[in-house]
């Protein structure tokens, strides 16, 4: 390894005092000035690529034993060293942002996903800036960074254009940054960010348009460039890779590989999966499967339908992550035709947590819909069967699936307690620094660990200040040493687990855990204390898959262990516990900061884009108007005035064949239209959608009614409506519906307004209407 250099402990690196001039020409100079150049990389330093795929889980990819084929992985493997006790966070953005700091979540204010932030300090989302990130530690020490694919670290409120943007890739140590920054994103209409600039692709669906395949294009792109401009300079390249989080988006003839692979079901499955894990040593040859999650459906305990559909999903998922491992195989094959394959440290992460049981029992077409509890028939999802994977679906697998995937452990993601939530296979692929070859490595590892890996490897000392901030420690330990010793002594002794209320704790091969909630249980249906939960306690020096609770015969080591928890729960900014789910992403709910201040009126002008929900009036659960003030040409005008959501939920204030018009969608099952029997004249009008809310609790029901010129036109009943949240990847737009379509009347391309839209106003105070005596209606704010 490099010997780490010094004067690479403050970054930026201090400016160095220039000479003086010394004369009145530069002809007679006698101190010689010196070109400003950038910092200079330590000698020998590899370049990084780090590849996160999201929600696989241990046992799915075939590099570990698991049913989807990823020759990519299973190539860097057979040449690198597979990681066996690789271990996560539970959830997508805490083990990201641990990812990047070196800390452990909550110590960087990441308690939850970005969507989930509260005002409590670990849960806060804000990463402070003590805590800098690999990408600037390299970046500060003259490595070309850049990120393509998921950030979802960026607190959501500061997704705009008016940022800030110093919490955004390009803020955080990033040359460049193409991808998304949300939890999850549509693979075929992606609402993408150029640096902090959104973009939508050029190409659609039926052009063969695949975002895993855009990512990968625009990550080999700059490689290939930054070694044509600078190759002196060695690249830091992350790429996280939507696949294989919901919606499971892929092409049918991905999803047709795997046609009939699945039908012998979960149970088989981890049977099948476990004796091939067995035979690659990645898990222990004494291993035993996990019990079976409670709750969760045998196989044998489906019906038809339920088999055809659960089988259907896991098809899709399978092809989806083939896919996306089919990408990651062009971009080694891009760094290997450059030349520097070998010389590049290339960590292949696969999971950012387990596989996701959030689809529930059934699985579903639309993935919102479980999140808010409603539960879709599969006699009715039949019907749906050959869309699934397609963009008139955004599926995700049932909560059987998940678990054969996290073979051989139990539960799934968010259970931090348990193995099928956090262990993830990771694969380390460097020629040049590691002589081994298809070796597996069986130390406990964290995914904290990887930014002083890094750092060692590059020769890099961690700084201990950035940008002026003393930097606290970092609670990662490297594994460097494992690169060319199998039997280096087990560097990392004692880690806490938490999310969701669920939580663990592991020293020195002991672990001991509770599991507090369910993950497909994401609607609150009562408090429950977390005094009630139940420890278990495993010795997994001797189980492997943590099958045998001991906590009844070493009640002493239980105890031990659950005052450990709460030291290290204590000292990392766990308390207090927080269990909620889908209320944490209501705003007003969780208690975090809202963007517009509690502004009630807020007016757009007519060519506002890409508003996300926290950067808009939250419209859900209250009245509210929407008030449209626009100009109609002679010869007519259709499209969107303004729209939020898209085609599984949200709302469109638009005109068709010249007739003003409403429509609320509700998760794609019901949409709900009211349109003006009047057709606008040419000229300047403002249409009013006055949306009265029923009360009375959450999703409720509403009555809207469309007024033209203070004119009532129409009136119309949603019968329910959506309570928390209606995306996580479409946004609301003026002029226009980016992304997927609020409603089918209009196109998903092509649907702008042909007339002009001056301005949007949203008021989200009570009003009423009152008839003057012409039978004109006019806007009566309620007071305040």
């Amino acid at each position: 390894m490099p010997a780490f250099p010094a004067g690479r402990h403050i970054l930026p690196r201090p400016e160095q005092a220039e000479p003086v001039a010394t004369a009145l020409s530069v002809h007679d100079q006698s101190a010689p000035f010196q070109p400003v150049g950038p910092i200079s990389p330590p000698r020998g330093a590899p370049n990084v690529v780090v590849v996160l795929v999201d929600d696989l889980g241990y046992g799915t990819a075939s590099a570990f034993g698991g049913p989807c084929r990823m020759p990519a992985a299973d190539r860097l493997a057979d040449n690198g060293l597979r990681y066996t006790r690789f271990h996560v966070t539970a959830l997508c953005s805490p083990t990201r942002q641990a990812l990047m700091t070196g800390r452990n979540h909550h110590s960087v204010g990441m308690g939850g996903t970005t969507e989930m932030a509260t005002a409590a300090p670990g849960y806060n989302g804000f990463r402070p800036r003590s805590a800098a990130t690999i990408a600037q530690l390299l970046q500060g020490n003259g490595y070309s960074t850049a990120a393509f694919g998921k950030w979802h670290q960026t607190p959501p409120r500061e997704i705009s254009a008016v940022g800030p943007f110093d919490r955004w890739p390009t803020g955080e140590g990033f040359d460049t940054f193409y991808g998304f920054m949300g939890a999850e994103m549509n693979h075929w209409y992606p609402q993408l960010y150029q640096g902090t600039t959104p973009v939508e692709p050029d190409r659609r669906p039926e052009d063969g348009y695949h975002l895993s395949e855009d990512l990968v294009d625009h990550a080999i792109d700059w490689v290939r460039t930054q070694r044509t401009l600078t190759p002196e300079r060695p690249f830091f390249t992350y790429l996280a890779l939507g696949a294989g989080h919901a919606p499971l988006h892929v092409g049918e003839e991905w999803r047709e590989r795997y046609r009939g692979r699945f039908d012998h079901g979960w149970d088989e499955q981890r049977e099948r999966t476990l004796a091939r894990q067995k035979d690659l040593g990645v898990v222990a040859e004494d291993a035993e499967l996990a019990p079976w999650s409670e709750g969760v459906p045998h196989w044998d305990e489906l019906s038809g339908n339920q088999r055809r559909l659960a089988t259907r999903f896991m098809e899709t998922f399978a092809g989806f992550v083939e896919h996306a491992d089919a990408q990651v195989g062009r971009f080694t094959d891009a760094l290997e035709e450059m030349g520097v394959l070998d010389d590049t440290l290339f960590l292949y992460v696969l999971g950012d947590n387990g596989a996701s049981g959030e689809g529930g029992i059934e699985g579903t077409i639309v993935e919102h819909r479980l999140g808010h509890g409603v539960v879709d028939d599969p006699d009715e999802m039949i019907g749906h069967l050959d869309e699934i994977g397609g963009p008139h679906s955004y599926p995700i697998a049932p909560a059987g699936w998940a678990l054969a995937l996290n073979t051989p452990f139990q539960w799934t993601k968010q259970v931090a307690s348990h193995l099928g939530g956090t262990r993830d296979g990771m694969i380390v692929h460097w020629p040049s620094g590691i002589t081994g070859r298809g070796e597996l490595r069986h130390q406990f590892s964290h995914v904290i660990d990887v930014l002083p890996t890094i750092a060692e490897c590059a020769g890099i000392p961690l700084p201990h200040s950035v940008d002026g901030v003393v930097q606290q420690p970092v609670e990662g330990r490297s594994f460097a040493a494992t690169f060319h010793d199998a039997q280096a002594p087990e560097y990392h002794h004692t880690q806490y687990f938490e999310m969701c209320g669920n939580r663990g704790v592991y020293h020195e091969g002991w672990m001991a855990v509770t599991r507090h909630g369910v993950p497909w249980e994401m609607v609150p249906t009562g408090v429950r204390p977390f005094r009630d939960d139940v420890w278990e306690l495993y010795d997994l020096s001797t189980d492997w898959s943590q099958a045998h609770d001991l906590a009844a015969r070493h009640p002493g080591k239980l105890r031990e262990l659950q005052d450990l928890f709460l030291i290290e729960a204590a000292k990392h900014q766990v308390f207090p516990l927080d269990d909620r789910v889908t209320e944490r992403e209501n705003p007003a709910v969780a208690g975090r900061i809202d963007l517009l201040g509690g502004r009630t009126s807020v007016t757009y002008h007519g060519r506002m884009r890409r508003c996300t929900e926290e950067t808009t009036p939250n419209v859900k659960n209250r009245s509210h108007d929407v008030v449209a003030d626009i100009d109609v040409p002679e010869d007519g005008a259709e499209g969107v005035l303004i729209a939020q959501g898209g085609r599984f939920g949200g709302w469109a204030l638009y005109v068709i064949d010249g007739h003003p018009s409403y429509v609320y969608n509700y998760f794609g099952m019901s949409s709900y239209h009211v349109r003006s029997p009047v057709p606008l004249t040419p000229g300047r009008h403002e249409v009013w959608a006055d949306v009265d809310y029923d009360g009375g609790g959450l999703g409720k029901g509403a009555v809207v009614t469309l007024i033209v010129d203070g004119t009532k036109q129409a009136s119309g009943r949603v019968e329910r409506t959506i309570p928390y949240y209606f995306s996580f990847d479409e946004t609301l737009n003026v002029g226009v519906d980016l992304g997927t379509p609020v409603t089918e009347e209009y196109p998903v391309i092509d649907n702008a307004f042909t007339g002009t839209v001056h301005t949007v106003r949203i008021d989200l105070a009570p009003c009423a209407e009152e008839p003057d005596a012409g039978g004109q209606y006019r806007r009566v704010l309620a007071s305040q």
